[in-house]
């Protein structure tokens, strides 16, 4: 990596402008790969599946509050899956999307938290009858850009604190002889408020939780923000919970995405186990080697 990209500064009040074009120079220059940028991606082997699945729960803190003139995405719940199908979602510095299913302008309302699902082989649509929304402000999409999905987002001006990312099972209906499941989306602030964000429809009524969980910290790109500068801020994954206890333990892992890789990231970012919890800290860019990309962490589960 040349000294030009070690150089790059992350966001820190004045430095905000001048690394959003040094960022944007060196993309243009082939030194720095597109965004998305995986910064961190965490992940969690449990012992087996959990069965019956009912909810998941993973608390997150981020140290300082980041501004919405970046794209940052933290995400406690960076792919799960049940009955093979997958989901994911978090809070995103910048949400963006549809204002309903015949308006297909994009919004960019700011902060907020954001809840998607793909189809079983990322190729059949996922219809926005699948999805329900929580208020007048939510934004949808069902797209294929990123394999077929469909999404609610919610405006939620998130701070600096612990918040408490929830998925939970709803009611299952019965429509036209096909048997589905409608699972609900909530974000848990620091004060103890729990805000609503959407709920998604999954094909089925029983439903076995994998025996995986992933977590990250990604800087994306929008049409508001092409190219954003990457903030300086600490994230901390709790242990994730299924069905409100903590699924024994395995092993335990971070990946930081390198050149070639999906979503490839320049090295911006340390994970390190502090007792059951990940830290994330992101900061300025530096050089790593390759082989420290994927590692081991030392995790305990809860409790031990």
């Amino acid at each position: 990596m040349n000294s030009f990209v070690r150089a790059l500064p992350v966001v820190t009040g004045m430095f905000l402008l001048s690394s959003a074009r040094l960022l944007a120079a060196a993309e243009t220059t082939n030194a720095l790969p597109p965004q998305p940028w995986h910064l961190a991606d965490v992940w969690w082997t449990f012992e087996q599946p959990t069965t019956n699945f009912q909810s998941l729960a993973v608390d997150v803190t981020i140290d300082r509050d980041v501004p919405d003139t970046v794209n940052l995405y933290v995400s406690p719940c960076g792919i799960a899956k049940i009955n093979g199908l997958d989901f994911y979602g978090g809070l995103q510095s910048n949400i963006n999307g549809w204002a309903n299913a015949t308006n297909h302008t994009r919004l960019h309302p700011g902060k907020g938290a954001i809840f998607s699902r793909w189809s079983s082989d990322k190729q059949t649509p996922v219809g926005l009858e699948n999805v329900r929304v929580a208020g007048t402000n939510c934004l949808v999409e069902s797209a294929g850009y990123e394999g077929e999905f469909a999404s609610v987002r919610r405006p939620l001006q998130w701070t600096k604190g612990t918040y408490t990312y929830q998925i939970t099972k709803a009611q299952t209906e019965i429509t036209d002889g096909k048997t589905n499941t409608w699972f609900t989306c909530r974000v848990k602030d620091p004060a103890g408020h729990e805000h609503e964000i959407g709920s998604l429809r999954f094909e089925g009524a029983d439903f076995t939780f994998w025996a995986r969980h992933a977590a990250f910290v990604e800087v994306y790109s929008t049409a508001k923000i092409p190219r954003s500068a990457i903030p300086e801020v600490t994230v901390t994954f709790g242990y994730p919970r299924v069905n409100g206890i903590a699924p024994k333990l395995k092993a335990a892992s971070v990946v930081h995405p390198g050149p070639g890789e999906r979503s490839g990231s320049p090295d911006a970012a340390r994970a390190v186990a502090e007792g059951s919890s990940v830290v994330v800290t992101v900061g300025p860019i530096f050089p790593r080697d390759a082989k420290d990309r994927r590692h081991p962490l030392a995790l305990k589960m809860p409790g031990v």
